[in-house]
């Protein structure tokens, strides 16, 4: 278990009934949670410093509903990083606070890399890896088929002081994007992933994790140096285990010498004894 314990804009205050009351800067928030299947001592609707809820509907998907006066946009910051938060459908904000432990983790690896480090980062909506691996003065490849999420990951790295950054972003299938830099001969010292429990490409290619996921790591390792600086996947699919990942990762990079670590990725809360699961990472890191 890996803790991501060192913000001071997000907190989690409360969780119970499927549900966790978040703050967000001076926001604060309540979205259900699939992992929250213990009891609340209380009612978290009640809680009077409620800004936003979101509310699923029986027939799928859901809405915000708000109890206070909410920006339709707002920042909050991490270290030295600041991200654009923003109540989107499926109850998303935009931003996977859990993820800061592998931002730390990947800046202390390029920081302490004796090379220029290219970092291809896959599946990488609003750019939270893409951000924290600049800033440690690496060059990075976004790539997302959303083009509002990309357009997202420019606006957080603006904010970020990034404007002017190595960062290239592609608004792309990952797989074809993949199998052109093969063809291109390009190469990278890093990857990051963070794809779909589910999805379709826009040709109708349906995308599932458990039955693709191993095939496009294979494939993403083609664009690997001979010495990479590190390979990233990220899960937030139910049942599928930290270790199932750390497999993978021995598999497609078994002609590359390094090392191979799997854990679950958790926030604290201000509940004693309580820390919340937020999906799993595997880390492959190479020797230098």
């Amino acid at each position: 278990m890996k803790l991501a314990n060192d913000w001071k804009d997000y907190q989690i205050i409360a969780t119970g009934n499927g549900q966790k009351l978040e703050r967000w800067g001076n926001y604060f928030l309540l979205r259900p949670d699939p992992q929250v299947i213990w009891q609340s001592s209380r009612e978290l609707e009640n809680d009077k410093r409620l800004h936003a809820k979101y509310n699923r509907f029986s027939t799928g998907g859901g809405s915000w509903i708000n109890y206070k006066k909410l920006p339709s946009e707002w920042t909050v910051s991490y270290k030295d990083l600041t991200f654009s938060i923003k109540p989107m459908g499926f109850k998303h904000t935009g931003l996977f606070p859990e993820q800061a432990y592998n931002w730390d983790k990947m800046a202390e690896l390029i920081k302490s890399a004796k090379r220029e480090i290219n970092v291809l980062n896959l599946f990488a909506y609003t750019g939270g890896a893409t951000v924290a691996c600049a800033k440690a003065g690496a060059k990075v490849c976004h790539v997302d088929a959303a083009k509002n999420m990309v357009e997202r990951a420019k606006q957080n790295a603006q904010l970020s002081g990034l404007k002017d950054a190595p960062i290239r972003y592609i608004v792309d299938d990952c797989r074809k994007f993949i199998e052109r830099e093969i063809k291109r001969g390009h190469y990278y010292d890093a990857i990051i992933m963070d794809p779909p429990s589910y999805g379709r490409g826009t040709n109708g290619e349906v995308w599932k994790l458990e039955d693709n996921l191993f095939e496009f790591v294979a494939l993403a390792s083609k664009v690997l140096v001979d010495k990479p600086l590190f390979v990233l996947i990220n899960s937030y699919t139910t049942g599928l285990g930290a270790t199932v990942l750390e497999n993978i990762l021995n598999i497609c990079l078994a002609n590359k010498r390094g090392k191979c670590e799997a854990y679950e990725l958790c926030l604290p809360t201000d509940e004693k004894g309580v820390v919340l699961p937020c999906g799993t990472s595997a880390m492959f890191i190479g020797e230098n």
